[in-house]
């Protein structure tokens, strides 16, 4: 595929941890910023791990949209295999709001963030932020978009947006709870229960079409539901033969990766720094470039709509 609309690489300063002050979580939150050398007015992504993951995990993504102008905050959420927060801890039932109040913990602190990298201050375009996660991720990122966890009982949900955020990449994404769910996941995991009716920011929305996961009772096509239940403004990026990992995302070295495909990680890459740059620059024409460069390949490895 053509990546003619993609500038050159740039060397990026990555450092960790930068510790945010956290009081009432227990802990203070760790973060990791990686950031390029060069460029000023540097739009922001803040990025959500999946479950057990932690501010080390997704260098393929975040390497490489620091590497192409910006600037990457990882989070490490409690529920990280680094913190081994155990199951009785008072903590655990709201771990998932404890994963979005982190996000904007770090939105609140940027001032804190951007003093902790050499050379990064005054270099933050605060005006043009994106929220990204993947998996369980993909849900704590949703929430600041606009998605709700809804209560069982009577169907509504917090409004958890926050309007500091300008646009979204949803990777392999859980849909909907209820009846969608396997019994296990109804009994332990009762905040996955998502409503998208209110997630208005958009967004990009990425599955795999062989996500088969173990909480659900549907196919695959459970991870479209935030593109297909969400209100206008958002695109579907379909990865042919891909699982949970997406090809491989979590690491360059990941052992639980059962669908290595680093062509697809590569057209990955490319495709969310397209989208994001065109939804945080109106003017940018890299996610139209992009899609018509998918669009022409004779195999392609996915599809967009």
């Amino acid at each position: 595929m053509s990546m003619s609309y993609i500038s050159a690489p740039t060397p990026v300063v990555s450092v960790k941890p930068v510790v945010l002050p956290a009081p009432g979580r227990g802990e203070d939150l760790r973060v990791r910023v990686s950031a390029p050398t060069i460029g000023r007015e540097l739009p922001i992504i803040v990025f959500s791990h999946g479950f057990g993951w932690s501010l080390d995990g997704y260098g393929p993504l975040a390497d490489f949209w620091a590497a192409h102008g910006f600037v990457v905050i990882q989070p490490t959420h409690l529920d990280s295999r680094t913190l081994n927060v155990p199951p009785d801890d008072p903590r655990t039932p709201l771990i998932w709001r404890f994963r979005v109040e982190d996000m904007k913990r770090v939105l609140d602190r940027l001032d804190l963030v951007e003093a902790a990298v050499p050379g990064l201050g005054g270099r933050l375009d605060r005006s043009r932020i994106a929220a990204a996660g993947h998996s369980w991720g993909g849900q704590t990122a949703s929430m600041l978009l606009g998605a709700r966890v809804l209560d069982p009982a009577d169907g509504t949900g917090e409004d958890l947006s926050d309007a500091r955020i300008k646009a979204g990449v949803l990777l392999a994404t859980p849909g909907l709870g209820g009846a969608d769910l396997t019994p296990f996941a109804v009994e332990h995991l009762p905040f996955m229960n998502p409503g998208f009716a209110d997630m208005t920011t958009p967004a990009l929305v990425v599955a795999g079409d062989r996500d088969q996961s173990a909480l659900t009772v549907r196919g695959p096509d459970w991870f479209t539901d935030p593109f297909f239940l969400s209100p206008g403004g958002k695109n579907l990026l379909t990865l042919f033969g891909a699982e949970h990992s997406l090809g491989g995302i979590p690491g360059y070295e990941v052992k639980e990766t059962t669908d290595e495909n680093p062509e697809q990680v590569a057209l990955l890459q490319h495709l969310t720094w397209a989208y994001l740059r065109s939804a945080l620059y109106p003017e940018d024409p890299s996610w139209p470039a992009a899609r018509s460069a998918l669009k022409q390949e004779p195999e392609p490895l996915g599809r967009i709509e």
